[in-house]
């Protein structure tokens, strides 16, 4: 995209933005702004949010967003474990979407999981997906019938040097036969991915608040943004007391 070409605003995008946290603040201001369309965490993100009780913090959770898919993940490494844990969160809210990592800790694929609590009915989000191997095997395991997100880590594949996009793209014609299945783009490192993800046609895109935040520029005028930068610059040197003698 040239610089000079129309920058859609967050509202004007057709992509859905999930957040992406445990912070219970931002899911509160994420959701009272109406600008994201769902709710992802993961247990990483609770640990670093110092949450010690997971039904609490995901019914808390709940008890906010009502109406939008919030996701919640398994943390077993057994699938006999994850399977229990899936119907367990399952049973939290009908907005709920249940996280099913791709493989387990010993590479096992997680196909004949995802495709058992598909064929149940339970909503998946599938995570950590970082290839098109996995993409197929995902695909394959679906239920037609029953909704499910496509979680790509596009933000980790660019992390080992490689240009996500093309992956990413592929992954979207890969799924498309299944209408309830959604591609979402995971991990994002800069906010520019979300104007990527929109602009090829990507379903879903998880933003932290921070990239949510930075996001509010999207369409503001580069010599506006000149602008607030020097002024930036201006108030902070002066708040700091510098002098050059």
């Amino acid at each position: 995209m040239s610089v000079t070409a129309h920058v859609p605003t967050l509202k004007e995008m057709k992509i859905k933005i999930f957040s992406d946290g445990a912070d219970i603040d931002s899911i509160i201001e994420a959701y009272q702004k109406g600008v994201v369309k769902g709710f992802t965490t993961n247990p990483t993100l609770m640990a670093k949010a110092g949450i010690t009780n997971y039904v609490a913090f995901a019914k808390e959770v709940l008890k906010i967003v009502t109406d939008l898919p919030v996701s919640f993940e398994v943390f077993s490494d057994e699938f006999d474990e994850m399977k229990y844990q899936a119907h367990k969160i399952n049973e939290l809210g009908p907005n709920v979407y249940v996280k099913i990592p791709v493989t387990n800790t010993k590479r096992l694929s997680a196909a004949h999981l995802i495709k058992e609590l598909h064929a149940e009915g339970i909503k998946l989000n599938i995570t950590a997906i970082l290839s098109l191997k996995q993409v197929r095997e995902v695909f394959h395991a679906l239920n037609p019938e029953v909704s499910a997100f496509v979680s790509v880590f596009a933000g980790r594949i660019a992390d080992t040097g490689r240009d996500p996009l093309p992956l990413m793209k592929e992954s979207l014609e890969i799924i498309r036969p299944k209408a309830r299945a959604e591609l979402l783009w995971a991990s994002p490192r800069e906010v520019f991915n979300l104007m990527q993800a929109e602009l090829m046609g990507c379903h879903i895109i998880t933003i932290t608040p921070d990239l949510l935040a930075k996001a509010s520029k999207f369409g503001m005028d580069l010599d506006d943004l000149s602008l607030d930068t020097v002024k930036m610059f201006y108030n902070d040197a002066t708040k700091s007391g510098f002098k050059i003698a």
